[in-house]
């Protein structure tokens, strides 16, 4: 059977933004400016970029493109030792980050509703914690589950069954043909609409103040290379998948490039409106804008809603800003289960509607848990092990393969033989040396954070029981897949590979 393809470059390059750009790209990064420096933080992240997630991004794409398969298939098609770390890869994203993604995306479309009638009231914070979710004091206390986001789950991964389920060019490439554009559409729109807010100008300088003083900290730069790991997508399995598809001539670096550089691109511009309707809430409430910003889950579900309570056209402001990032998530949500879709079509031979069909029944089914109410706890839990363990393990595990087992230089070789941009050798040395030691880095910060003091302020018992549990499981999966025999014919193909 013949291996599907992306009808044109620019489908491949528009799915593998919709991978990178999700909803960490909206709220995680104008945080994480205004934290570390402002304008400033932009010389750590722009580093980070062009020496490890550009880099990181290419070894990727060479190894799926070169060996032609998915990540488990890529790998072994290297080195048979080394199928178990695509399947942890696409199985943890699979069984794990997915599972727990698409119930924030549930969020976002309930509060699309919810916008209309800004129906959050006088008190976004009560609304969101003790009236929507209905929140457990304890992770171990699950409740039952919550109605709204259960159902509004199950709408999600309909969507996601709908795309995937279509295939390459008729689903996938198609559906980021539209989400792409929508969503720059809209996200400008906003950003434009955020600036004429009074007191835009007052968040605007909050966010970009630069202030090079904290650069000098180590733990900035390691935070920037960590903000470019995870908005791109490195480690999922997912860009290994999405290169395995394209034709024999195709442009790696100029791929590589646009995806990186737009990615970021898109973090700065939405940074923009966030900060201008901080700025508004701030200047409204007569309180500086250190006093009205907040990260994550609170940005989006409490701050925002509270300045769209007072700005003029609030109700159209939030349907559409809640309506970005449902198509900022489903753009991602949708990479991750071709991933692992992919991997199992390679080895088993099934056929597609039927690995999507159960693998988006069985994906909902683990979205349960995510949805009663102590589910934002697990969500907080697991997606700590799993991001900051998980991914950068994978990640490390890649350079080794691709640098000290298969030879960087081959792959170095194949990126020019089919790429516009020539690789400098230097990126031999980033992949070998730099990036492992960047990692690596990484993950012992981690692990010292977490031996001090158990994350989040959960009790041991709980991480276990939940977070580390989690990740034997999907280890579990992995080594089962491992060890299940591929088809023959890909097997033949194996060997012709190696040989």
């Amino acid at each position: 059977m013949a291996r599907e393809q992306w009808n044109s470059q620019l489908g491949f390059v528009l799915a593998a933004v919709g991978s990178a750009i999700g909803l960490g790209n909206i709220w995680r990064f104008s945080y994480m400016a205004y934290q570390y420096g402002g304008g400033a933080f932009l010389v750590p992240y722009v580093v980070a970029l062009l020496t490890a997630g550009i880099p990181l991004l290419l070894l990727e794409f060479s190894m799926g493109h070169e060996r032609g398969g998915s990540a488990p298939l890529a790998f072994a098609r290297i080195d048979r030792r080394f199928e178990a770390v695509g399947w942890w890869a696409v199985t943890f994203v699979m069984f794990g980050i997915v599972l727990y993604y698409t119930v924030i995306i549930a969020w976002c479309l309930n509060y699309c509703v919810y916008s209309a009638g800004l129906a959050w009231g006088p008190d976004p914070n009560d609304f969101f914690f003790k009236q929507y979710l209905q929140l457990s004091q304890n992770p171990l206390e699950l409740g039952g589950i919550r109605a709204p986001v259960f159902i509004s789950t199950a709408v999600i991964w309909f969507l996601n069954w709908l795309i995937v389920f279509r295939g390459i060019g008729r689903g996938i490439e198609i559906a980021n043909k539209i989400f792409m554009p929508i969503l720059f559409v809209i996200t400008t729109g906003l950003v434009i609409w955020a600036l004429t807010l009074d007191g835009a100008s007052e968040g605007i300088a909050a966010y970009l103040y630069p202030d090079f003083s904290k650069i000098a900290k180590l733990n900035v730069w390691i935070d920037a290379y960590s903000q470019i790991f995870f908005t791109l997508s490195l480690g999922f399995g997912i860009m290994v998948a999405y290169a395995s598809y394209l034709p024999a001539k195709a442009d790696l670096t100029r791929g590589a490039v646009l995806t990186g550089v737009i990615n970021s691109m898109f973090s700065l511009m939405a940074g923009f409106g966030v900060f201008a309707v901080l700025g508004f809430m701030a200047h409204a409430k007569g309180l500086p804008v250190a006093k009205v910003v907040s990260q994550s889950i609170g940005l989006a579900f409490v701050a925002y809603p509270q300045a769209m309570s007072i700005m003029p056209g609030g109700q159209v402001f939030g349907i559409i800003f809640f309506a970005s990032l449902v198509v900022a998530g489903l753009s991602s949500s949708i990479s991750i289960i071709e991933a692992f879709a992919a991997a199992i079509m390679d080895k088993f031979a099934l056929n597609r509607r039927f690995v999507v069909t159960a693998l988006c029944i069985l994906g909902f089914i683990g979205s349960a848990v995510f949805t009663t109410r102590a589910g934002l706890l697990w969500l907080d839990i697991v997606d700590h092990m799993l991001t900051h363990y998980g991914l950068v393990t994978v990640g490390l595990l890649e350079c080794i393969l691709g640098a000290w087992v298969f030879g960087i230089k081959k792959l170095r070789l194949h990126i020019n033989a089919v790429s516009s941009i020539h690789l400098p050798r230097i990126w031999e040395h980033l992949i070998r040396f730099f990036i492992p030691v960047v990692l690596g880095l990484m993950l012992a910060g981690d692990i010292i954070a977490d031996c001090k003091k158990p994350y989040g302020g959960y009790s041991c018992f709980a991480i276990v029981m939940i977070g580390l549990n989690w990740i034997v499981f999907t280890l579990i999966v992995a080594v089962v897949l491992t060890k299940r025999p591929w088809r023959y014919d890909y097997m033949l193909h194996l060997k012709e590979k190696q040989g």
